[in-house]
């Protein structure tokens, strides 16, 4: 009996999946994607933003008909300490006029579903509940997937299954992933009147505003914490290096409700009701740990390739591109009847003429350069930014000059000859973001 073949089989209904399977169909090709979950956005998880315009170049105009709720205006930096914090804020009056400017909040189960509906209205099939426990490999080639009640055969298979995923490591056979190239990202979504949202964040009726946030519970520690504004919820969480919480012994959720009682932070959200908590690993390994993104008749994208920029926390918009790109080369791939690695070695080449591989490039050493200087560039100097900007906005009978005098002293005296190294590690941190 002969064996039915598709053009393509997707693990994965994320964004990196579901992107290639809309891009595939569109072009009239045969793809299956298997779900997992019991439907696609039932399992997963983000801080809350995708941003317009690399979405808009696969969903143009999406903001009109997708469940998007806050179209982002504003953004802040808070930098805390144990009980103060100093917060800049960057707005544009442009970004509420034009929503192309914009990164909007989203739900990911309303969004998700939303992405699928785009890609089965384009002739995808997408098939939930249904775990692929490996890969078909026929004479090293690629050739389909098994899951547990059936086989799906393919000309090309792409892997969007997630950070850790299963399948990659089989087609690849690379080693587990070392705990400083992974994080544990914790949420709440806390539910809040939209007119309290409104006058808390200073914001419109579908207007919003990002808080990044260093410090706080999470000083010395490599991990950055979030709010996000959704049309009637605030969500608040963190990520943290496995590495760190091991090293720490604090467990997640306590650093989460650390986070939620400073004193910077909890006004945000008093009065809230707790809606949903979860959590999701995601990759930190960035461009030096990413795996091979090809082989016969296989690529892989988004979080299971490593593609995420933790300093912009950005995840998705890159999952979604990745997934439009591996969709691409299949188109193409299928069209000259060539599955091979020589013919997919065209998406490592679409990725990296694109902004998403060479903005990787650029910060692959900033996480690493964190990482082994954490106490000074997470703990200390943050901690002295906000000493310091205690005592500008104080007003006593101390002379400001003696004060000056005293914070510069006792900065030097507590770094030393440190300051040096430090500068001209930041300086060699810079210079390589530019040049590479």
């Amino acid at each position: 009996m002969e064996r039915e073949v598709v053009d393509a089989v997707i693990v994965g209904a994320g964004p990196a999946g579901i992107t290639a399977a809309y891009t595939l169909a569109k072009e009239g090709k045969e793809v299956v994607v298997l779900e997992r979950g019991d439907f696609p956005g039932s399992k997963n998880m983000f801080g809350g933003a995708i941003y317009a315009q690399p979405v808009a170049e696969i969903f143009p105009e999406f903001w009109k008909s997708a469940p998007v709720e806050r179209s982002n205006i504003e953004h802040k930096y808070a930098l805390l300490g144990d009980n103060d914090g100093t917060v800049i804020s960057y707005r544009n009056g442009d970004h509420a006029k034009e929503a192309h400017y914009n990164s909007f909040t989203v739900i990911r189960a309303k969004w998700d579903r939303w992405c699928a509906e785009q890609a089965e209205a384009a002739g995808a099939f997408i098939v939930p509940e249904t775990l692929v426990e490996s890969l078909i490999i026929e004479d090293g080639k690629v050739v389909g997937v098994k899951t547990e009640q059936e086989e799906f055969y393919a000309k090309v298979t792409i892997i969007a299954d997630g950070v850790n995923s299963l399948l990659a490591k089989q087609a690849w056979d690379y080693p587990e992933i070392k705990p400083d190239h992974v994080a544990l990202g914790i949420k709440e979504v806390i539910a809040l009147p939209k007119e309290k949202i409104q006058d808390r964040f200073n914001v419109g009726e579908d207007t919003g505003v990002i808080y990044t946030i260093l410090g706080g519970p999470m000083q010395a520690m490599v991990g950055l914490g979030y709010v996000y504004t959704n049309l009637e919820s605030v969500v608040v969480g963190l990520g943290i290096t496995l590495e760190d919480l091991a090293k720490s012994k604090t467990k997640p959720y306590e650093l989460l409700n650390k986070l939620k009682k400073h004193p910077v932070i909890e006004p945000l959200l008093e009065g809230g009701e707790l809606l949903e908590y979860s959590a999701h690993l995601i990759p930190e390994g960035g461009y030096k740990a990413m795996p091979a993104l090809y082989k016969d008749g296989v690529m892989i994208a988004g979080d299971a390739a490593m593609l995420v920029n933790n300093v912009h926390s950005e995840g998705t918009n890159l999952a979604m591109m990745s997934g439009k790109l591996a969709a691409q080369t299949a188109i193409q791939a299928i069209n000259k009847e060539d599955y091979s690695a020589n013919m997919l070695s065209l998406y490592r080449k679409k990725l990296e003429q694109s902004f998403v591989l060479q903005d990787l490039k650029s910060y692959q050493d900033v996480i690493r350069t964190i990482e082994k200087n954490s106490k000074a560039f997470l703990g200390f100097y943050p901690k002295k930014i906000n000493e310091f900007m205690n005592q500008f906005t104080a007003v006593d009978s101390v002379p400001k000059k003696r004060k000056y005098i005293k914070f510069i002293g006792d900065v030097f005296k507590q770094r030393s000859l440190s300051l040096v190294t430090d500068g001209i590690k930041l300086a060699n941190l810079a210079g390589g973001i530019i040049l590479k």
